[in-house]
């Protein structure tokens, strides 16, 4: 992931030309297009609706907790954003909510898969827009990904996420087990041209050809996926007809109903009668498109299923809320935390695909003991009056946040780091000093 980045900023790019077939649809604005993809992108972030974020700025009309920024701050150094209390997200993407909230009321105990999650801009913000006894399956495929997924998804604290690192195909053997699936396709990232060069030098008619070829098989597998009555919810970040309103309309083809999704007219999105798209010329965000569609037949709740998960145990149970409504499921030596009610299913998950966090992380084994994992601190089921708490001012929140250990006069115990209210880590007592225990691949370089 890190050679990509640093693979993407050394690119050089010549004079931006237009695809022909958005030259087309454009016409005559294609000129405004161009302007806008030579101007700075805006900066905007999605707040985490149960924390607290420090931000001032414009609201993005079109999410509730959207938030246009008159300048890019340096995000490493906010432990609010370490802590999950935001998401730094493109506007555009933000359209998701009207999307979700086209679908109709999603019953409380509902199945939701998001097929290609990575980083998880999308997935962070179905789990704030989901009813909190949902269950929210996180797949991302290409395993360079799935490590920035868990920890976003950690971050963000929402119980009830599972995380899997499969081939959208692997979930074939569930049948129809979703009431609720997010396909953010791979595409060939017209949208993209103004925030990353290199999806103005990668893109050719090949590149088009093989993504929407490639989104033909994803939404296929997700159909087969999706119950009666469920909803599909399809994006892209290009303005590719044959990878936009063409995908959808074979969806319509097997049967799907499309649903238009509401907007204002003030907001800049352009309706089109199989989905929305997004110009940086009309409105403050990137190139996207969103379409949602009902699959036919009549909707079935989700049902329980039976599981042998393990209860919490007594000790455990006093460090989350509601522990008897809560199991622990193990695997490599942690036990998650997942509510009792989707134990079963998240198990049958385990034995068809391969799931890389059944439930958030919340303890593991230490010597003859357990300690608790880094995801339970920023987790919404941790009571936080379970541990003493180390409240932390900005410079000693960062010194945590690089790993470095804090000076103390007699730390003893576990204590939940904080900053301003907001959780961030563990720190183990050790006498004059407390040992850090913020994970080593989270931890920042930036001074």
């Amino acid at each position: 992931m890190a050679k990509d980045r640093a693979r993407k900023k050394q690119v050089t790019t010549g004079p931006l030309v237009l695809p022909p077939a958005v030259l087309k649809a454009l016409g005559d604005e294609a000129p405004l297009l161009l302007k806008a993809l030579s101007e700075a992108p805006p900066v905007s972030i999605r707040r985490n609706p149960v924390r607290s974020a420090p931000h001032q700025g414009s609201p993005v009309p079109w999410c509730v907790e959207g938030l246009y920024l008159e300048q890019r701050p340096v995000f490493t150094l906010d432990p609010h954003f370490h802590a999950g209390c935001y998401y730094v997200q493109e506007a555009s993407s933000m359209l998701l909510e009207q999307a979700f909230r086209a679908c109709g009321p999603i019953p409380e105990h509902a199945v939701a898969l998001d097929l290609c999650a990575a980083p998880g801009g999308k997935t962070t913000h179905l789990a704030a827009l989901l009813p909190p006894s949902a269950l929210l399956v996180a797949n991302e495929p290409v395993r360079a990904r799935q490590a920035a997924l868990q920890e976003n998804l950690w971050k963000w604290g929402r119980p009830n996420v599972v995380v899997t690192g499969s081939l959208p195909a692997d979930f074939a053997p569930l049948g129809e087990w979703c009431d609720l699936i997010l396909v953010d396709a791979p595409c060939s990232g017209e949208g993209m041209f103004r925030k990353e060069p290199f999806a103005r030098v990668q893109w050719n008619e090949q590149l088009v050809e093989s993504c929407a070829q490639r989104q033909v098989g994803i939404l296929a597998d997700a159909w087969a996926a999706l119950k009666p009555g469920g909803h599909l919810i399809y994006s892209t970040c290009t303005w590719e007809e044959k990878e936009n309103e063409s995908q959808v309309q074979q969806l319509i083809d097997l049967g799907a109903t499309y649903l238009p999704i509401a907007v204002d007219g003030n907001w800049g999105v352009v309706v089109g009668d199989r989905g929305l798209r997004c110009y940086p010329h009309r409105l403050r965000g990137e190139g996207f498109f969103i379409a949602v569609v009902r699959k036919p037949g009549e909707f079935v709740p989700q049902s329980s299923r039976p599981s042998p998960a393990q209860p919490v145990d007594v000790e455990i149970g006093g460090w989350t809320k509601d522990p008897v409504d809560q199991c622990i499921i193990q695997q490599d030596r942690i036990g998650h935390l997942l509510s009792r009610h989707w134990a079963g299913l998240v198990e049958e998950l385990m034995c068809t695909v391969r799931v890389l966090s059944p439930g958030i992380p919340a303890v593991q084994a230490k010597g003859v003991g357990v300690v608790p994992h880094a995801a339970l601190a920023l987790s919404m089921a941790l009571r936080t009056d379970a541990f003493n708490r180390l409240e932390l001012p900005l410079k000693e929140a960062l010194a945590y946040l690089r790993g470095e250990a804090l000076s103390a006069n007699d730390a003893t115990g576990i204590a939940l780091v904080q900053f301003e209210g907001s959780p961030l880590g563990w720190a183990h007592g050790a006498g004059n000093r407390w040992n850090n225990a913020w994970p080593n691949p989270w931890r920042i370089r930036m001074r």
